[in-house]
């Protein structure tokens, strides 16, 4: 195998993993209702239906990632969405080791980080539309 086709298959895995993994997130939102995220955004004194664009990172970014369908823009629409979350949700854990000694946000953290990546090197060969 080529090394292009190799780089493009490491993209198309990156891209895949990031978006199921993210878009599992948005179907439970979308399942348990929106109302707790809602919540914390009304708590921060912004208007409730703010909560609604986790959606778009969660569920239409993913969707665009595992597409290939501007994947740069998804990646970047998944790492705000991350940002905003480590804001509402895990700004009191940003120092904190958890259990085993890692980084208690290790997992919103390689989101990030994965989204930003995507962002940076876009999709590959293997997308719709390869941006």
């Amino acid at each position: 195998m080529n090394p292009n086709t190799q780089n493009d298959l490491g993209k198309l895995l990156l891209r895949v993993t990031l978006g199921v993994l993210v878009l599992l997130h948005g179907i439970a939102k979308l399942n348990g209702g929106m109302s707790g995220i809602a919540g914390m955004v009304e708590a921060q004194g912004l208007p409730g239906f703010l909560g609604y664009a986790v959606l778009i990172g969660e569920v239409v970014a993913p969707l665009m990632l595992i597409a290939g369908f501007h994947a740069r823009i998804g990646g970047l629409l998944v790492a705000i969405n991350m940002l905003v979350a480590i804001v509402l949700v895990h700004m009191g854990e940003l120092t904190s080791l958890n259990g085993q000694g890692g980084w208690a946000l290790e997992l919103q953290g390689m989101f990030l980080g994965t989204a930003i990546v995507i962002a940076l090197i876009g999709p590959g060969r293997f997308s719709v539309n390869q941006r």
